[in-house]
């Protein structure tokens, strides 16, 4: 999560009077990047993948499952090695490559595990994600305790609700002020509380999330949740919620920890150059929405089934950090801008690139940026559409600064352009090179839920490669959609079955010559030109599939994989998670979000008033567990290639 830095974080009464000197530097040190590394070439494709898991404690004897606070004991065992070679690295090739990489989330209980080394430029290297996403489960069941389990998937059900944390402590903290979560939900760096007092600090008031209730046949009309305390009195901030900041008929938390407390699938990648780094950065950022509606699994939060599938808005209200002239409520007095999105959201403009196909009214939402920013930007040699996007990243304050790192040489550091860049959480993030690092320019594509089993996650990563490879290797490709289409997408993504039920605005032609399969082809009549009427609405089997009216994301993949020389046993093996992606998009498997609903109102313990009670959470996350383990398998949910490697 973001920059990790040792030291003394600063409370926002005095981080808000070095914002300015913070933009200011990070910005010399975005130029410095740029100046030394614009003209880097002939990258690699080396890519990596993120996946969050949830250490939970099993109470076999009471059928509780809770969320373990050893989350962070466990990551330092798991960190051992890594430490070991950082003070004692040895001569190169001495010692084999470490087989994964751990690093720390924003919850206690939450562990984020990478593979120990990029993946290489190779097709085939792409059937040994999967090996590798089982071999990093297996390593922290090693150091687990026999009550222990992780679990990958979205939102934890209990998360907030009553006795949902080992060892239990009460929600009286003093950074997160939360009705639901004590402190010691979060990670004890001293970045973490930091960031979550700061924020509450920033905006004036703690954030509000509300998501809506699925409404069940025995669910109150409106509903009323009876397990907020409206009547404490231990902050000033306990009456917002009876002030209005709990909604009717939605679930209430109040905490950035609900939001950042959720888990995901991340893959980064790296480009050629910068100029293919701006292609995928803006051809992914029109896919997201669809994607993660394919990879849903995120239906029940603080006890509640809710009627969205996704984690996404939960995380944007959960650092929300703009103050009431900033999001339009009062006029603008002390702020500089009214800001239309948090800092955790889609992106707001595109970058454009080389291949022509950018046209400056797909930029269509009127864009906050500091002007003298862009203008000393522009100053300095950079293109008006990367001069507008790290302007618009500029507009918001950094929110933790140590005072240790206050003084930096800017041709050698990038910690204030990161401190900057790594908190503005968005659908695609652009990533300049680290300074003196062997690293290129990337992309990170970040709406994808987290999957219960490896094998579901592999596929995911394995497709988000593959598509990634065929928009570089077919320049005619151009997935372009104004920006405001690609926001209603996003929202439509949430809904509850969206992968079956909302239709989403894409470009109808995306291969320049309105190439398709031969199978396929329509008369020259029938193809449309490169206008606006090219946007149009389809559903998520369309947009992945295809039809007879447009070429599909799958096709386009096979293309590109017809293109190449590829080994039979390799491509056999894409092609079952190629399938499994087709099977998720056409509705014949179940996303996880959809099988743990109905997981749930099939519980003879569930009385279809939206409650999922400890017993219900118990014995879901046993079988997620299971799942995952390999030790159940639910073709309803993976498929039939989902069986271990």
């Amino acid at each position: 999560m973001g920059l990790l830095s040792l030291g003394t974080p600063l409370p926002w009464d005095q981080a808000k009077l070095l914002a300015r000197e913070v933009r200011q530097h990070g910005i010399e040190q975005f130029l410095h990047i740029w100046r030394n590394m614009k003209d880097r070439q002939k990258d690699n494709l080396l890519w990596g993948d993120e996946i969050e898991y949830i250490l939970i404690s099993l109470d076999h004897k009471n059928r509780r499952a809770r969320l373990s606070q050893r989350g962070h004991e466990l990551l330092s065992l798991l960190q051992v090695e890594e430490n070991e070679r950082l003070t004692n690295p040895g001569r190169p090739g001495e010692k084999p490559e470490l087989e994964a990489l751990w690093r720390p989330e924003f919850g206690r209980y939450m562990i984020e595990g990478t593979p120990g080394h990029p993946y290489n430029s190779t097709v085939d290297e792409l059937v040994n994600v999967e090996a590798n996403m089982k071999r990093r489960r297996e390593i922290v069941a090693e150091n687990m305790t026999e009550d222990e389990i992780i679990v990958s998937i979205g939102s934890y059900p209990e998360l907030g609700s009553a006795d949902f944390l080992d060892p239990p402590h009460k929600p009286n903290g003093q950074f997160l002020r939360s009705l639901f979560l004590p402190d010691e939900v979060v990670n004890p760096h001293p970045r973490f509380r930091t960031l979550a007092a700061n924020i509450r600090e920033r905006r004036g008031a703690k954030v509000a999330i509300n998501m809506p209730i699925f409404h069940d046949a025995n669910t109150p009309n409106p509903f009323v949740d009876p397990t907020i305390p409206y009547e404490r009195n231990l902050f000033p901030e306990d009456s917002e919620a009876k002030k209005g900041a709990a909604l009717p008929d939605h679930i209430y938390m109040d905490a950035m920890g609900f939001g950042m407390g959720c888990c995901c699938l991340q893959i980064t990648l790296q480009a050629p150059n910068v100029d293919q780094a701006r292609r995928m950065y803006d051809q992914f950022a029109t896919v997201g929405a669809v994607i993660m509606s394919l990879s849903a699994s995120s239906p029940i939060f603080r006890g509640y089934l809710a009627d969205v599938d996704c984690r996404w808005n939960v995380i944007s209200a959960a650092v929300d950090d703009r103050t009431p002239e900033e999001r339009g409520l009062w006029p603008l007095a002390k702020d500089r801008f009214v800001i239309p999105k948090s800092r955790y959201g889609t992106i707001d403009t595109f970058l454009g690139s080389s291949d022509g196909h950018f046209r400056p009214e797909y930029n269509d939402l009127p864009l906050a940026y500091d002007k003298d920013i862009y203008q000393h930007l522009a100053d300095s040699g950079i293109d008006d559409l990367m001069a507008k996007h790290v302007s618009h990243l500029f507009i918001r304050d950094p929110l933790v600064i140590f005072e240790e790192l206050l003084d930096q040489d800017d041709s050698v550091s990038a910690d204030h352009f990161e401190n900057i860049q790594s908190t503005n959480w968005q659908n695609v993030r652009f990533k300049p090179p680290p300074p003196n690092s062997p690293i290129g320019w990337r992309v990170e594509f970040r709406p994808l839920e987290v999957q219960v089993t490896d094998f579901e996650n592999a596929a995911f990563s394995v497709f988000t490669v593959l598509l990634a490879r065929a928009m570089l290797a077919f320049n005619d490709i151009n997935m372009y959609i104004p920006v405001t289409k690609m926001d209603i997408n996003m929202q439509r993504a949430h809904s509850r079955d969206a992968v079956l039920n909302e239709k989403f605005y894409f470009r109808r032609n995306i291969l320049g010559d309105n190439k398709l399969p031969e199978s396929e082809s329509k008369p020259e009549s029938q193809l449309t030109s490169d206008s606006e009427e090219d946007v149009v609405e389809m559903s998520a089997n369309e947009i992945v599939n295809g039809s007879l009216e447009f070429v599909g994301l799958i096709p386009v993949v096979q293309m590109y994989l017809d293109s190449i020389a590829l080994d039979d046993a390799v491509r056999s093996k894409i092609d079952v998670y190629i399938a499994f992606i087709s099977g998720r998009a056409n509705g014949s498997i179940m996303t996880a979000a959809a099988w743990m609903r109905n997981f749930v109102r099939s519980h003879p313990a569930y009385k279809f008033d939206s409650v999922v009670s400890p017993e219900i959470n118990y014995d879901l996350v046993i079988v997620l567990d299971e799942m995952a383990r390999g030790k159940r398998l639910v073709p309803e949910m993976v498929g039939t290639g989902g069986s271990s490697v």
